[in-house]
């Protein structure tokens, strides 16, 4: 499974790109607003920095409006991805962007039937929203699993991007249903090093060769 990491802080790309895990990276308009900052600049910075997927998303909600931003966010670089939403305008523009060569990652999904639309226009990634799920008391999870069964059950070549991703569970579940691909923030990915027992046994490591050496 690839990792994005779900931010429009530069300086978290940075310091997350030096561990040399991170796949790509992802933003939504609140994220970039938090950077007071425009998009365009925001993306190129970003672009400079992580050599994959980088998604940028429209802010119009008709198909003329998407497709027009969406030409403009894919000038920025090669790897810019554009985000739509799972919209019957964003599934339409999906269609006139996988026409035309550019890739897409449709946002917003919360149900199987959304995901086999946006694999049907040829979206390049989907992006199931498992934690906002979980918040309502839905089962975030269970919806990478069945769109990994629909998926390989007809052969598209969508791939899954799990998003809205809380915590470390969250990212193990989404490995062991298959999905392609994990978006998360910087304290999750940072979380996934740590473990009690690691810290421990090298703690150990670390006394008993003092104690040898001294």
């Amino acid at each position: 499974m690839e990792i994005f990491l779900d931010t429009g802080l530069v300086e978290e790309i940075r310091e997350a790109a030096k561990w040399g895990v991170i796949d790509g990276v992802t933003t939504n308009p609140s994220l970039i607003a938090k950077t007071g900052r425009t998009q365009e600049d925001v993306i190129k910075e970003i672009c400079e920095i992580i050599d994959g997927p980088i998604s940028a998303e429209v802010i119009a909600t008709d198909v003329d409006g998407m497709i027009k931003e969406g030409k403009e966010l894919a000038k920025i670089h090669d790897n810019v991805v554009i985000k739509l939403p799972l919209t019957e305008a964003g599934i339409t523009a999906c269609k006139w962007f996988s026409d035309n060569g550019i890739k897409t990652n449709v946002t917003l999904c919360f149900s199987v039937n959304q995901a086999f639309l946006a694999a049907k226009n040829g979206a390049t990634y989907i992006s199931p929203f498992i934690g906002r799920l979980d918040d309502i008391g839905h089962d975030g999870m269970q919806l990478i699993d069945e769109i990994r069964t629909v998926y390989d059950n007809y052969g598209f070549t969508t791939k899954i991007l799990a998003a809205s991703i809380r915590h470390c569970s969250h990212v193990r579940d989404a490995m062991m249903c298959g999905s392609d691909v994990g978006t998360m923030p910087i304290n999750v990915v940072k979380a996934m090093f740590k473990h009690p027992l690691t810290d421990k046994g090298l703690a150990q490591f670390l006394e008993d060769h003092a104690k040898a050496n001294s």
